[in-house]
């Protein structure tokens, strides 16, 4: 049996024996000294009384009047029963001198502690370690009669000590038996409450303890003992129950724990899903706001208004790299900040870099100085926050940067940078794709021999300008323009050398027009010029103006032509002074060149009513209408031209 220092075994044990031992300590005690007491009371009542009995001889009558109180001596020299518990008896005259003693050898001298015992006190019995002493003064009204001077009130002392009773040893023998018996019965008590509480109360708890423990560190399944019917099965039987339901509790909480994981997952997955969704639709907008318009402009417009909008972003740009390889802002948002039109070289700041590693750059923070971006980022946007830099590349080829900035500090996500840079990616094949498609319109619409607008351009522009100069009520002319003896000059040099005065010839010519007016090739060894707001005298000078040039350019020299160098021959006719519909000036112009040819050529002819049925032309009006399949058919060579 063991039972620790903070077991309920040993606080119990405390509780019980310790009061136990405590009170049986205390009631021995109160005994002993109750018992002490009488003793002592009944001990003091007979020292009183043989010391009266003493005292009572000294008035017996006086038998021989030679030695008075002879009855006190023969007394005190008695063995009788009634003085044999006296230790000490002693008859002392007021000056301590015995006068009387049960030893004879001390009668005569005075006694040692004659100061106290002869004090005048009046009779007093104390108890000391040798036994009772009654002190009792002698003399008084009794002794009167034969004393009868003034000292007959205090005649001598009378001392008497009684030694320790015989009852008074066997109390103390029995006091000390029932000590030893008590603390004998307290530690008898102590073990066998000790094993009691051990078998009944501290191994029970012991156990239930170690369970509780194992199902604290989550053993579950484990059970305590529940036999007999006390308290502590009945506190084993309710754990049970408890653990049984904190066990399907856990279960419930690992069920609703993994259906929260699930969830959990199910709802992240959802917002992946969602964000997925809001990216795609993004791209899926931008996608077709760039695929719905093939103009450059209104493609940043709409691409500055979805990112603006829809991302966000409140400052945006789109660089295009112009003729000179430089970065050049074509769009910025916000508008009107003296940005648009800014260049930037490769490798300067975040989109030059961006341009030059064909990567996009982030700094996410704008303002910091420590950044080898720093020295310059884009005129007009904030000085703090982020700013993210995309180039567009196409098949390896850098066509610009769109740059985004956000007023927050490290304010754009990694998935935004890959969804912008999905965005950059189809702006650079919409660019590439409008670029390709102005250029395919611009062959469309150009000669590729001369560079100057071909045909099919030359009359959608006649029709506009008609159309303007009837609005307006202003005058409309042009030109029709016609090498002279261009096929002399291919049979003898050569074709090569035919496409190179023609190239020649309308170098000369663009350069003598204005800006506002259409240079265009009409066909074969022909030019057409549109004059607008110019009436026929005003072609005509600027008709002489042309032929003039092309005879003094050096580089025209010909020998092999007639007047040894290239020459070229003018029609002109104005709207509607001439004709009011398009075919019939056509038909007009054609005339007066035919009429420039037939006067000698190298010279510039108006238009004249009736030219244009001259019997050698062998064309006449609307013989230049378009076809079905939109051309214009050439006129016959070297009829009347040749």
């Amino acid at each position: 049996m063991a039972l620790g220092p903070h077991t309920v075994g040993r606080k119990l044990l405390w509780s019980i024996a310790l009061p136990g031992l405590i009170v049986a300590l205390i009631g021995a005690g109160y005994f002993w000294r109750e018992t002490r007491r009488a003793v002592q009371d009944a001990a003091h009542r007979e020292a009183l009384a043989l010391a009266e009995f003493i005292a009572s001889t000294f008035t017996l009558p006086q038998a021989d009047r030679a030695h008075p109180h002879g009855a006190v001596a023969e007394v005190l020299a008695s063995d009788t029963r009634l003085l044999r518990s006296v230790a000490e008896l002693r008859v002392m005259t007021p000056d301590g001198k015995i006068r009387w003693s049960r030893h004879r050898g001390e009668e005569g001298k005075v006694h040692a502690d004659h100061l106290r015992l002869t004090a005048p006190t009046p009779e007093t019995a104390r108890s000391a370690r040798e036994g009772t002493e009654v002190v009792r003064p002698l003399g008084g009204a009794e002794c009167m009669t034969c004393h009868t001077d003034d000292n007959a009130q205090r005649l001598g002392v009378l001392q008497v000590r009684l030694s320790e009773p015989q009852l008074s040893r066997q109390l103390s023998t029995v006091f000390h038996g029932a000590i030893v018996a008590t603390l004998l019965f307290g530690v008898i008590l102590a073990l066998a409450t000790g094993l009691s509480l051990h078998l009944f109360l501290t191994r029970p708890l012991r156990r239930l303890t170690a369970i509780m423990r194992r199902a604290e560190e989550g053993d579950m399944l484990v059970r305590a003992e529940t036999r007999g019917t006390d308290e502590l099965s009945r506190l084993g039987a309710a754990f049970n129950q408890m653990l049984a339901r904190l066990t399907s509790m856990k279960v419930e909480e690992i069920d609703t724990h993994r259906d929260l994981t699930v969830t959990k997952e199910k709802l992240a997955l959802k917002e992946k899903l969602e964000e997925r969704i809001t990216e795609l639709s993004l791209l899926f907008d931008v996608a077709h706001a760039l695929n719905s318009t093939l103009d450059l402009q209104e493609m940043f417009e709409r691409i500055t208004r979805l990112v603006v909008e829809r991302l966000k972003i409140p400052n945006f740009s789109i660089m295009l790299r112009n003729a000179d390889g430089l970065l050049e802002i074509r769009s910025a948002w916000p508008h009107h900040r003296g940005s648009e039109g800014l260049t930037f070289a490769i490798g300067e700041g975040a989109c030059g870099r961006a341009a030059e590693t064909h990567r996009a750059v982030y700094l996410p923070d704008v303002s910091d100085r420590s950044s080898i971006f720093a020295k310059r980022n884009l005129v007009g946007g904030t000085d703090h926050g982020s700013l993210l830099a995309v180039p567009m590349v196409h098949m390896e080829a850098v066509l610009g940067v769109m740059n985004f900035q956000r007023p927050e500090v490290a304010s754009f996500s990694p998935e935004e940078l890959e969804l912008l840079t999905a965005v950059a990616d189809q702006a650079a094949t919409a660019v590439k794709n409008a670029r390709l498609h102005a250029e395919t319109v611009l062959l469309t619409m150009t000669d590729p021999l001369t560079g100057v607008p071909n045909r099919r351009h030359l009359f959608s522009r006649l029709e506009s300008e008609m159309a303007r100069s009837e609005r307006y009520s202003t005058p409309l002319s042009i030109l029709m323009i016609d090498v002279d003896h261009f096929k002399r000059l291919n049979d003898a040099a050569g074709h090569r050398a035919g496409d190179d005065v023609l190239r020649k010839v309308c170098d000369v010519l663009r350069t003598r027009v204005r800006k506002v007016d259409t240079l265009a090739r009409y066909g074969g060894e022909e030019f057409m010029v549109l004059l607008p707001q110019t009436n026929k005298e005003g072609a005509l000078e600027v008709g002489e103006k042309l032929r003039r040039a092309v005879l003094e350019t050096a580089a025209l020299a010909a020998p092999t032509q007639p007047t040894g160098h290239i020459t070229i021959s003018i029609g002109a006719a104005s709207f509607p002074q001439d004709a009011a519909d398009q075919d019939t000036l056509v038909d007009c112009v054609d005339a007066a060149l035919y009429a420039s040819k037939r006067g000698g050529r190298n010279k510039v002819s108006a238009y004249e009513p009736g030219m244009e049925i001259h019997p050698g032309r062998e064309r006449g009006p609307h013989t230049t209408r378009p076809s079905a399949d939109g051309s214009f058919p050439l006129p016959p060579k070297g009829v009347a031209k040749a």
